[in-house]
């Protein structure tokens, strides 16, 4: 009996720890982003040549039969739509080996291909060179090519078949080796973009199925978020929210501005500005300023594309006249909205449309 007990609390203990470390599984998981990612890729070595004879019984000669070794696997990277980070690549892919030849004739198999998937809006790089930019779903691109396979004693010009087991010929030959380095830069028409705790991730969440962490406290989103707006036409939006600005951005101050790389591809600016002014926030005037010149430090001629602001918070009591004096000071044009309360928000989305459309 008591063995039993002890059988069944060890049991137990192991249940626990199980539970236990598959939560943590799960909370890593779901924080994980990346968009950086250094990846060496090799092709598959071709198979091994066959040096073969085959003499028929009470034949006086016999005759070369050994086939060729199949060529190694290819590495490709290609799109896949359902993803948005790089985190599930690794940091080496090596393909498959072709088969050796054998006699009477049968030639090795070919190696299958490695497929990479990868999400849409990803340069591949090696060393200082751009290999591709990979946009579009199904876009692929080769990186390491499989080696060609050994060579029997068939087949082909004298010269180059093997002539005796051992000969170089038959030897399969090395994959193409490649050191690249994948950077996502995510494709959405609309990029929002604001200092820390103006409403970027509540106005995403409001006009979106998207479901950022929404918190009272700077710097709530640490990582890109997208969201679909979706019209009654089957018109879709795309909005790309990222971590925001703080003053100074470009010095490193924050989280830096190496996430603007994921607003850079969006054809149309949305500029989220508190104009309650509390809580320590900017005056809605220097806040545009601020976001227009990290904007333009980052990569000149940004601040030139199409752009709206989102005027947020216009429910505290000081908003009214905020929004007038930046209405005054822009050329930029404004829609108030709420976005904790959902008012105002259809308007923008109409507004962005417009302007996506054009």
């Amino acid at each position: 009996l008591m063995r039993i007990v002890r059988l069944l609390a060890t049991a137990v203990r192991g249940v626990g720890s199980l539970a236990q470390r598959k939560g943590d599984f799960t909370l890593d998981k779901t924080r994980r982003f990346v968009d950086v990612r250094t990846v060496l890729v090799t092709g598959g070595r071709g198979g091994h040549g066959c040096v073969s004879f085959h003499q028929e019984p009470f034949a006086r000669h016999k005759y070369a039969d050994g086939a060729d070794g199949g060529c190694g696997g290819d590495v490709l990277l290609q799109v896949d739509e359902e993803l948005s980070s790089l985190c599930n690549v690794r940091q080496h892919y090596h393909a498959d080996a072709g088969a050796g030849g054998r006699g009477k004739g049968r030639d090795g198999c070919n190696a299958p291909a490695t497929v990479i998937p990868v999400p849409p809006g990803t340069l591949v790089w090696c060393g200082e060179e751009l290999l591709c930019d990979l946009s579009k779903v199904g876009d692929s691109l080769l990186v390491a090519r499989g080696g060609a396979g050994g060579r029997g004693n068939t087949g082909g010009l004298a010269i180059t078949r093997a002539s005796e087991p051992g000969d170089e010929k038959t030897r399969g030959h090395p994959g193409e080796e490649r050191r690249l380095r994948l950077e996502l830069k995510t494709i959405a028409d609309v990029g929002l973009v604001g200092l820390p705790n103006a409403g970027k991730s509540t106005f995403l969440a409001a006009v979106s199925r998207a479901h950022p962490k929404i918190a009272p406290y700077p710097f709530t989103t640490l990582n890109p978020h997208l969201g679909v707006v979706e019209f009654s036409d089957h018109f879709r939006l795309t909005l790309a929210d990222i971590p925001g600005l703080a003053p100074g951005a470009h010095r490193n101050v924050g989280l830096g501005f190496a996430f603007l790389r994921h607003v850079e591809r969006s054809r149309v600016f949305a500029f989220v500005i508190d104009m309650s002014g509390e809580s320590g926030a900017l005056p809605p005037v220097e806040a545009l300023q601020t976001l227009l010149g990290e904007l333009e430090r980052y990569k000149r001629g940004l601040t030139r594309r199409p752009a709206l602001i989102i005027a947020n918070k216009m429910d505290r009591p000081h908003s009214a006249a905020n929004f007038v004096a930046l209405e005054s000071s822009t050329r930029i044009p404004l829609v108030p909205v709420c976005a904790r309360s959902g008012v105002g928000v259809q308007a923008v989305t109409r507004a962005l449309r417009q302007m996506v459309a054009e």
